[in-house]
């Protein structure tokens, strides 16, 4: 790995989806900070795929609010000059989920304030670009009487120029080939004495896809969105409590999305493996597949399927369908998987790690290290790697104009 590449620093990293983007461009890692053991392990087997040797495989196992933070990330990075600063603090405490079950509306969690820990490598590192991910409940949040995005802006904007349109800064990963409706916030800054707007690395994140609301005028020379049956129809039909850690699995019918995400020679698929789920919930999930009923609907037409604990909200259980990308993948299916039932009524179950993954856009021989609870608590936390790819693409080319800086 000696000829020259340019090089980043990912913070709050957990498996690293926006990494998988940043390498996909040829980016050099110089090292990863993240608390979660089972995440840390993750970013070290793929390090490893993408051919790091032991001495440069580098994640920092710690707490980002360490006090010798910066002196550890530097004791890695040994003088090496750093272009890139990624990552995204945890977002429960920004998410408008998080914030509705709290009832001081998380204004007092400290998560609320990991945006300082991340300032503060921003300001002592100054790499010439940074990109800070999270999600939209930041444009609402609030830190006391302001608003949370409000002071992030005029915090990370001490040396670097940001956009001012907060709406400009929403992504959505299905117009990037994700089949996924993930809207995310992706806040770019460029080094103050860098002559180069953000607005022009905005404007190079190409949007590839149109997506289920695009209206018709924006949808020239875009391709369809990807759905869930483009994603995982392939993989290998399974019940409850099936599948294996490796199974067997030769694709027959290709689409633009598995080239990207499968080696064409691979015959195995991993993590693809079922919950158990218990009778009533296999009724439940083969009711709503198969007659592609919301929970309410199913309450109505079937009552003897309710659920004594089950809130009514439309989405505590959920089918996805065949032919549009999938509600956004969150952490919360570590717990269960009833906002993701297979949309095959045949197969009676919630979604596998793999099916997940495959939805998140992560290559198939991408492993996530741990059981199968923290495999879906790091899919369900990452970037989608396509999205990643995307935004490290126009990052790239903007480095290339100003590398001599």
């Amino acid at each position: 790995m000696s000829e020259h590449k340019f090089t980043f620093i990912d913070l709050f990293a957990g498996c690293g989806g926006l990494s998988e983007g940043f390498y996909k461009e040829d980016f050099k890692s110089l090292t990863h900070v993240e608390i979660d053991s089972h995440a840390c392990k993750t970013l070290r087997t793929r390090m490893e795929h993408y051919g790091y040797s032991d001495n440069e495989i580098s994640v920092i196992e710690e707490d980002i609010k360490s006090e010798n933070i910066v002196e550890l990330i530097e004791n890695e990075i040994r003088n090496n000059e750093v272009d890139v600063l990624i990552g995204g603090p945890p977002c429960q405490s920004f998410s408008s989920l998080g914030r509705a079950k709290d009832q001081n509306g998380m204004s007092d969690d400290p998560r609320n304030y990991l945006f300082e820990s991340y300032e503060k490598v921003l300001n002592h590192f100054k790499p010439k670009l940074f990109v800070f991910e999270n999600v939209t409940g930041l444009l609402t949040a609030k830190l006391g009487k302001g608003k949370t995005i409000d002071l992030i802006l005029k915090r990370l904007g001490k040396n670097y120029k940001l956009i001012k349109d907060p709406s400009q800064m929403v992504l959505n990963s299905s117009e990037y080939g994700v089949p996924q409706i993930r809207k995310r916030i992706i806040l770019i800054g460029v080094r103050n004495d860098i002559k180069v707007h953000p607005k022009e690395i905005y404007d190079n994140i190409i949007k590839t896809h149109y997506t289920t609301d695009t209206v018709e005028k924006d949808k020239k020379n875009k391709e369809k969105f990807v759905t869930v049956k483009e994603a995982i129809g392939d993989l290998p039909a399974i019940k409850p409590g099936e599948g294996s850690k490796k199974t067997g699995h030769f694709i027959k019918k290709w689409n633009p999305f598995l080239e990207k995400i499968r080696n064409k020679k691979s015959n195995y698929i991993d993590d693809h493996i079922s919950r158990k789920h218990n009778k009533k919930d296999r009724l439940r999930y083969i009711e709503m597949s198969k007659n592609k009923w919301t929970f309410k609907e199913l309450l109505e037409k079937k009552p003897s399927l309710n659920h004594a604990k089950a809130r009514v909200f439309n989405n505590s259980y959920v089918v996805q369908f065949w032919d549009k990308p999938s509600r956004t993948i969150i952490a919360h299916l570590y717990k269960d998987g009833n906002q993701f039932i297979h949309p095959d009524h045949k197969q009676e179950r919630t979604i596998t790690p793999r099916e997940a993954a495959r939805l998140q856009s992560f290559p198939d021989n991408f492993i996530f290290e741990g059981s199968r609870t923290q495999q879906y608590k790091q899919i369900g936390n990452a970037v989608p790697p396509l999205m990643a790819e995307a935004i490290a693409k126009s990052i790239k080319l903007t480095l290339g104009k100003i590398k001599d800086v």
